[in-house]
């Protein structure tokens, strides 16, 4: 889909946003130049238009019980679309499944998977994920510790 081209206050506005949704419109307003009631049209506009999807609180996994975070490549049987919707379909439905994304080469999904720990991922490693009829392998690699971690994407001025 086309997009609007965005000039550099919109840019600001949503580089500002991406970092800190719960900036204040005026606190925003002043930090991208401009008077609050036009940076909340701008904000809005960018809402309405796709930019923005939607707003998040950060939350520490550790800190509510999730020590494991394992990336999963998962093969599949088949990569008919029934079957990639019947499998998207079924991880949309298990919470512990953060991220799913579709992918080009030899493995077909990676998963990012939190767990309170090592057994409870292999519990739901074996009684659901590769109990799925269609997962022909999942090769599963524990996060040891996240470098990084950004947010959305790169604003370019």
């Amino acid at each position: 889909m086309r997009r609007a081209k965005l000039d550099r206050i919109d840019k600001k506005i949503l580089e500002r946003l991406q970092t800190d949704g719960r900036i204040t419109n005026v606190d925003l307003a002043k930090e991208v130049g401009i008077s609050a009631p036009p940076c909340l049209r701008r904000v809005r506009a960018l809402e309405e238009k796709g930019y923005i999807k939607s707003y998040h609180a950060k939350i520490d996994p550790v800190i509510l019980g999730y020590a494991v975070t394992v990336f999963a490549l998962v093969k599949l049987t088949s990569q008919a679309e029934k079957d990639l919707t019947a499998f998207t379909a079924q991880i949309r439905q298990w919470p512990m499944v953060r991220e799913c994304h579709m992918l080009a080469g030899d493995v077909d999904f990676i998963l990012k998977i939190v767990a309170k720990d090592w057994d409870n991922y292999q519990d739901f490693l074996t009684h659901e994920l590769t109990a799925l009829s269609n997962v022909t392998s999942v090769k599963s690699s524990l996060c040891v510790r996240t470098q990084k971690d950004e947010p959305g994407v790169p604003i370019e001025g």
